[in-house]
């Protein structure tokens, strides 16, 4: 098990609360921050250490709070380990956002080029988001998918294809492949 820098994890995660506190989670209530403790917790569970941990905590702020200053922000603040991995999980860091389908083509290709400590942030995102969805989906229904910028058979294909890169490219975390591998079953189940 990997001890936790608890100091520098409780900077992190003021740092990432004060970025994102204004930001909600797609079509519900629920503070955004939410879902990047989440990525962090579960980081930590599969013995992540504390630079994963970090990243996990701040893997959307370049994309949502501020792009390349941000970044800048983050590698002064946290360091370049940090930096690195946060810049490998955005799939922009331009706003407006290019279009979505463009945007996830590209990261599914770049996966290959990313470093193991990214992929592991990367998964444990995925991990939760398909989590959330298949959970808000017990709640809603079909109406879920108004929360997305793709269709229901896009973002299938997006989360089993990163499936199929993680199963390529991450070398440690059989288990956690597998439960996101899941995950991505029961997606397909009701998208179909």
């Amino acid at each position: 098990m990997n001890k936790l820098d608890l100091e520098k994890y409780l900077e992190a995660y003021i740092f990432s609360f004060k970025l994102h506190k204004k930001q909600i989670r797609k079509g519900s209530n629920i503070p955004y921050f939410t879902h990047l403790s989440s990525v962090s917790n579960l980081i930590i569970e599969n013995n992540g250490t504390t630079t994963q941990a970090i990243a996990g905590l701040l893997h959307d702020a370049v994309e949502d709070q501020g792009g390349i200053k941000t970044l800048a922000a983050i590698k002064k603040k946290f360091g370049p380990k940090v930096a690195k991995i946060v810049g490998q999980c955005s799939d922009t860091s331009i706003d407006p956002k290019p279009p979505w389908k463009a945007r996830k083509n590209k990261y599914i290709k770049d996966i290959k080029n990313k470093t193991q400590d990214t992929l592991l942030v990367i998964l444990c995102d995925k991990y939760h988001n398909a989590h959330c969805i298949l959970s808000d989906y017990q709640k809603i229904g079909d109406k879920i998918w108004d929360r997305f910028n793709a269709s229901k058979q896009e973002t299938f294909w997006y989360y089993d294809s990163l499936y199929k890169e993680f199963k390529k490219y991450l070398k440690n975390h059989p288990e956690l492949i597998k439960a996101y591998k899941n995950k991505v079953v029961e997606i397909k189940s009701i998208v179909t």
